[in-house]
């Protein structure tokens, strides 16, 4: 599916560092996919653990210490938006201890298994 208004649905608690009441809050959310519109496979850091830099990043990616995801990518800080309409808490947490990943063109990867494709 590679349609402009594409979104995605989180249909189940989502893995990651996040705690889980936090992560528990994106569940029934429908996000839209700006930029990658179809599942991705890609390399990919914990929101906690994973190295600030560019540099950082790829020095990690080297060491082998990122994982593989396949899923969607979504915008980090419109998508904090979306989710502080159901919980600012949950959203505040996400400003607070993840602010990097909120940042112009920072995507934020939902794994394949908790989303389901709604159409436009």
């Amino acid at each position: 599916m590679n349609q402009p208004n594409a979104k995605i649905r989180i249909v189940a608690v989502p893995p990651g560092e996040a705690p889980f009441w936090v992560r528990q809050e994106w569940v029934g959310l429908e996000l839209p996919l700006t930029r990658f519109t179809r599942l991705q496979s890609s390399l990919s850091f914990g929101v906690l653990s994973g190295p600030p830099s560019w540099l950082g990043q790829m020095w990690g990616l080297l060491l082998g210490r990122a994982d593989h995801v396949v899923g969607y990518a979504v915008e980090g800080a419109s998508d904090v938006e979306i989710l502080e309409s159901k919980s600012p808490e949950a959203a505040a947490w996400w400003r607070e201890h993840a602010a990097p990943h909120l940042a112009p063109k920072r995507y934020l990867i939902f794994h394949e298994h908790v989303c389901q494709l709604v159409a436009a």
